[in-house]
């Protein structure tokens, strides 16, 4: 005659099973969102935020600054206004005019 687990026993092992499939759950959806953020890049890479349109490189000074030549909106990466705001004035002054049209 088979032994019947006391109460414990099966909560014991029932926590056990909700663990794993708790844990395999979260991996699942760990892969879910990293999928996303992969398509979301590839579809948004070097693309304008404000009008979808492809952006364009230029380089000044060692920033590397993207534009878009469709709504002419000028985009910066992190930490590039930093440096575009330590530079003097007269070279400020030539970096806009750069981009004026």
């Amino acid at each position: 005659m088979p032994v019947k687990p006391s109460e414990k026993e099966e909560e014991y092992f029932i926590k056990i099973e909700l663990e794993r499939k708790k844990k395999i759950e979260d991996e699942k959806l760990k892969k879910m969102v990293e999928e996303d953020r992969r398509k979301l890049k590839e579809l948004h890479f070097m693309r304008c935020p404000k009008c979808g349109m492809e952006l364009g490189e230029v380089e000044y000074r060692g920033i590397h600054i993207d534009k878009c030549f469709q709504c002419e909106g000028i985009w910066l990466d992190a930490g590039e206004l930093e440096l575009v705001s330590r530079m003097e004035k007269g070279t400020l002054d030539k970096l806009f005019r750069i981009f004026r049209k």
